[in-house]
């Protein structure tokens, strides 16, 4: 009875347990559950594919945009005169936030009228 092969995973026939790969020049691998021996031969010719999600690694742009990109939607934020630093205009949305601890000052979240970027100031 050989080892149950599934992808790249070798299964021990006799009780289930994940096999180790072998270790160097050795010519089998022991099940450590109930000491099946499993002949390294069984690991020849596996291939191995591995795939990311493609959020895995966002690049910086990407979360960049979705960290500081706000769609106001059902809520209405004051506006104030304040320089957008990234489009320069002079209107932007403001919300006060408590986001440290209570003996330290208020953080006020920005967003842009005109081009919706986000940016906060700590009080």
């Amino acid at each position: 009875m050989s080892a149950h092969k599934i992808g790249s995973l070798l299964f021990c026939p006799q009780c289930g347990t994940l096999l180790d790969t072998p270790k160097g020049d050795d010519p089998s691998v022991e099940c450590e559950q109930c000491r099946h021996i499993e002949p390294a031969s069984s690991y020849e010719n596996i291939e191995i594919v591995t795939r990311s999600h493609p959020d895995a690694f966002p690049s910086a742009l990407s979360q960049k945009r979705k960290t500081q990109t706000k769609v106001h939607q059902g809520k209405v934020l004051p506006k104030v005169t304040e320089k957008c630093p990234a489009c320069g205009y002079m209107e932007a949305y403001y919300e006060e936030k408590q986001m440290r601890s209570a003996d330290e000052g208020s953080t006020i979240l920005y967003t842009c009228v005109s081009c919706k970027h986000g940016w906060r100031v700590n009080n």
